[in-house]
């Protein structure tokens, strides 16, 4: 059983997917996988998860959230696929890294630098599994499905330098909308 909902955010809108067992998606509302045609997102009150999920979203864009404790279900993952996402829920705040380092810390070498982007791209739960923190081997932004402008703020959010300047967007939670 599926629910779906949509929050605003600082960087637009998500929309947030969750099985009984967890979230199965959160992704942006304009970015590559809008709504599909016949899929339509649940009405009512968000389920406690749901509900759980979009504090923790609230607390990250107000600079408190340096972790999600979100329950995940992401369905049919490769076991690539896995490794990649558990190792960028290990990296922490603040910290970027690049798809070389992750092939080669999985041991994959360098050469496997493509197959980390194919699997960060295809990331189902953005933000909560920060693929926003991965750059290319120059330190300069690649890639990133809600967008490079997205990317750029999560980054300059989470006090990474970008383009040479440091931007302070922290946001006071009284500032953010989650609507539903």
């Amino acid at each position: 059983m599926y629910s779906g909902h949509l929050a605003n955010t600082p960087v637009g809108t998500i929309r947030l997917w969750a099985t009984d067992r967890g979230i199965r998606r959160l992704d942006f509302r304009d970015g590559p996988n809008l709504v599909r045609k016949g899929e339509k997102l649940s009405g009512g009150s968000p389920p406690s998860l749901v509900e759980d999920t979009l504090a923790q979203l609230v607390s990250y864009f107000a600079g408190h959230c340096r972790e999600f404790d979100i329950p995940l279900d992401l369905g049919a993952l490769t076991p690539f696929q896995m490794d990649v996402y558990r190792h960028l829920s290990e990296l922490g705040f603040g910290k970027v890294t690049t798809y070389g380092s992750i092939a080669e810390e999985l041991g994959t070498g360098s050469a496997g630098a493509r197959a980390v982007g194919q699997a960060v791209g295809a990331n189902p739960v953005a933000i909560v599994i920060p693929c926003h923190r991965v750059v290319g081997s120059d330190h300069t932004l690649h890639g990133y499905s809600g967008g490079l402008d997205r990317k750029a703020w999560l980054l300059r959010h989470e006090g990474i330098v970008v383009d040479g300047e440091r931007a302070d967007s922290r946001v006071h939670p009284e500032e953010l909308r989650l609507e539903l």
